[in-house]
């Protein structure tokens, strides 16, 4: 059981608790000697916290033996991005703009859900700076690394969660989606990563960017993203947008009849280039749910070209958002998103409402195009994973190369990458998942369905290293 810990996934982790052939004080040592093992290869984590991880593990250990664990992950390693406030721990968005001498004294709505059901939260992962870029790089931390092939990135930003979960440090990362943050990433890395929808994950503290977010699991199976998401989405008085919680736990409703399923599959958005390995092997997993019985149909066009109204948006919240930053601040940020800060100065209040209005007809088109299908299946970005060092791949513009998965984030939709396949070079893709408005447990359940069908979870980045 030693060798296996780090590819065990978080129901094996709990199942071996109940039956006493592990503890959580062993699978806390293995997530850290692994963790430490690659951070000089992977460079996924930021802050890593043996002394607080162990007594976690030592004080879920002591309610295995008496039989009362405390909730549904009590025991199980959890990596937090560093974007999400965590108690006792510096939250520096991966800037170098964000004083770290400060008090940190609580916790986001998602982590105090983690631990009041006593998942042992072990460290940080990185992200890009203010979680603005696709790619994980940043002068505060430097460049985060694929373990499928370290000279390619794993995304962003969630980047560094992704990374680690895919090299096996950990079975479940909480990660952060405005634009598709964790999707992306779980596809360049071989992964499961779900944005819930909107006000599905209570948030805080609040941004301007907050009705775009989802913070949601990554992980290495299906079942273990439901678990996590059973946890996490509950409501909290600090959101005020939060939902109530479900009534039946999303990890026990996974199963589901695709027969009845009316899928949508739309190969490329708005005429943008796809490269042909991601486009077969996606085209190939869409006729997976054809084989499962749900009713596949090919679909050209979804909706309006929504990356000016994205630009529209972005460019007033950016505007708020950073308004107060100081000139020593912007200094040490990275130039690109300097750039955008300074664009996006003075722009007047009505062209964010002008923005928020032609949100809300967007939102319309694709709140009528699920009338006719259930699910909507895409790829998730054009291209697999490219050079570590790029902030995006060669022949294309530097937004070009992802347009399927910001749309959803403008209409706050449950949303997936779930793996698809390999290309030639041995680097994963996924397939983009997308459910109606306040339908995450169906997207789940398509996912659950494709991974029954389709398993990928067998096949494992290409890292040899061997603990003591």
């Amino acid at each position: 059981m030693q060798n296996a810990i780090e590819w065990l996934m978080a129901t094996e982790v709990l199942q071996a608790y109940r039956a006493g052939d592990l503890s959580p004080v062993e699978v806390a040592q293995a997530t850290l000697r692994r963790a430490e093992a690659l951070q000089p290869s992977l460079n996924a984590f930021c802050l890593l916290d043996p002394e607080n991880a162990l007594a976690q593990a030592k004080a879920s250990e002591a309610r295995w033996r008496k039989g009362q664990p405390l909730g549904l992950l009590d025991g199980v390693p959890v990596s937090i991005k560093d974007i999400i406030l965590t108690k006792g721990w510096p939250t520096l968005r991966g800037s170098k703009a964000i004083n770290p001498d400060q008090p940190w004294t609580e916790d986001g709505p998602a982590v105090a859900r983690l631990r009041e059901h006593g998942a042992v939260i072990f460290g940080k992962t990185t992200t890009s700076e203010f979680a603005a870029k696709p790619t994980t790089n940043t002068a505060l931390c430097g460049i985060t690394r694929n373990p499928w092939n370290t000279a390619r990135t794993p995304g962003g930003s969630s980047g560094g969660a992704a990374a680690s979960v895919a090299a096996g440090v950990s079975a479940l990362a909480l990660g952060t989606d405005a634009g598709g943050s964790i999707r992306m990433p779980a596809n360049f890395c071989g992964i499961f990563g779900f944005k819930p929808g909107g006000g599905r994950v209570a948030m805080y503290p609040p941004t301007p960017y907050a009705t775009f977010a989802g913070f949601g699991p990554m992980t290495r199976s299906v079942t273990d993203a439901a678990l996590m998401l059973s946890v996490i989405a509950a409501p909290d008085p600090r959101d005020w947008e939060s939902l109530p919680a479900e009534a039946q736990p999303y990890h026990e409703g996974l199963k589901a009849d695709p027969r009845q399923w009316r899928i949508a599959w739309c190969p490329s958005f708005w005429g943008v280039k796809v490269d042909a390995e991601v486009a077969a092997l996606t085209e190939k997993a869409a006729q997976v749910f054809a084989a499962l019985g749900a009713k596949v149909e090919l679909v050209e066009q979804v909706c309006e070209d929504s990356r000016p109204l994205h630009g529209q948006l972005m460019r007033g919240l950016t505007e708020y958002a950073f308004q107060r930053f100081t000139p020593e601040q912007l200094a040490v940020m990275d130039p690109d998103l300097v750039r955008n800060i300074e664009q996006s100065r003075n722009v007047p209040a009505v062209d964010l409402l002008d923005a928020e209005m032609r949100r809300v007809q967007f939102a319309r088109q694709l709140n009528e195009f699920h009338q006719s299908y259930d699910l909507l299946l895409t790829p998730v970005t054009c291209v697999a994973a490219f050079d570590a060092a790029r902030d995006w791949p060669e022949g294309y513009q530097p937004r070009e190369w992802y347009p399927f998965t910001a749309p959803f984030n403008i209409t706050r939709q449950p949303a997936a990458s779930v793996p698809c396949g390999f290309t030639s070079e041995g680097l994963p893709v996924g397939l983009h998942i997308v459910g109606p408005r306040h339908r995450d447990l169906q997207v789940l359940q398509a996912a659950f369905a494709f991974e029954q069908a389709a398993p990928w979870s067998a096949r494992r980045p290409p890292l040899d290293l061997k603990f003591a």
